[in-house]
């Protein structure tokens, strides 16, 4: 039995077949993930998941203190291919990581070994703390994202490197909250946009614990949420609520001073409310 096959068929596989990275470049990281480092099925139409991509660095979008933000373009060679945020936490004697205790609460370590190392603040402990943080906002975008609240899709995990979406235009970021110029119907929009966000996370047992206008991102009228390593279980951290007040009225005030009705006492209670 023979089967005609047109001519041209595996013309692209056999492309990528003998492509190698070239500079900037390395093989997709996809294929490596387990599927608990991957994000929420089912993944999205626009997510690159060949084994034959390339992942090519255009670039860096922000520098931290914990972890720098890089833009990749996942695609195979000679087509299209989707364009993703890498947040890669620093570790070793490059890292200075700065959150407080307090977050830690109610957190816990693979082992007392991992968790001396990195009160002792040394080399080893330094690249556990970056491994934790990177991996506590994988699973904190998971949660959100399975619970309906605007986040960056959670691409994939690897060691200190978290792939996500990129919130933009093209190559562009979109603008943090904080810097858009938005008219008074825009801001009451955007402010409610927010509370349905604190109810979100409020309604999932969390709170942010380091809200403001600076980690909420405006694209096409629509607010995201981003910037979740601390996020805080409110049941198992005593100064949970203390950090829900403290997101509340960050959020809050920013929006009264552009002459939004937002009473951060009154969302609070109405967030405390959902807990129960």
């Amino acid at each position: 039995m023979s089967f005609d096959i047109p001519y041209g068929v595996f013309d692209a596989e056999l492309q990528f077949l003998d492509a190698e990275p070239g500079e900037g470049q390395r093989w997709s990281t996809w294929p490596a993930a387990t599927p608990t480092e991957r994000g929420p099925a089912p993944h999205p139409a626009w997510l690159e998941t060949s084994a034959g991509a390339f992942d090519t660095e255009l670039g860096i979008v922000k520098t931290g203190k914990e972890a720098d933000v890089f833009l990749l373009e996942r695609a195979v060679p000679g087509s299209d291919g989707c364009i993703l945020a890498a947040k890669r936490y620093r570790g070793g004697d490059r890292s200075d990581f700065h959150r407080s205790g307090q977050y830690e609460e109610g957190r816990r370590y693979r082992n007392s070994r991992d968790a001396r190392a990195v009160s002792g603040k040394s080399s080893y402990g330094r690249l556990v703390a970056a491994s934790h943080w990177a991996t506590n906002e994988f699973a904190a975008l998971c949660r959100a994202w399975d619970a309906g609240i605007p986040v960056p899709y959670p691409v994939q995990l690897s060691g200190t490197e978290l792939i996500m979406e990129f919130i933009g235009d093209g190559r562009t970021a979109a603008p943090r909250l904080a810097q858009g110029r938005l008219t008074p119907e825009e801001c009451a929009d955007a402010f409610s946009q927010v509370r349905a966000i604190l109810i979100g996370f409020a309604r999932s047992g969390f709170a942010h614990g380091d809200l403001s206008v600076y980690n909420l991102l405006r694209h096409e009228g629509r607010v995201v949420v981003i910037d979740l390593p601390q996020i805080v279980d409110l049941a198992a951290n005593p100064n949970g609520l203390d950090f829900l007040h403290r997101d509340v009225v960050n959020v809050c005030t920013w929006f009264e001073r552009r002459g939004v009705d937002a009473d951060a006492e009154r969302l609070f209670a109405e967030l405390v409310a959902q807990l129960w």
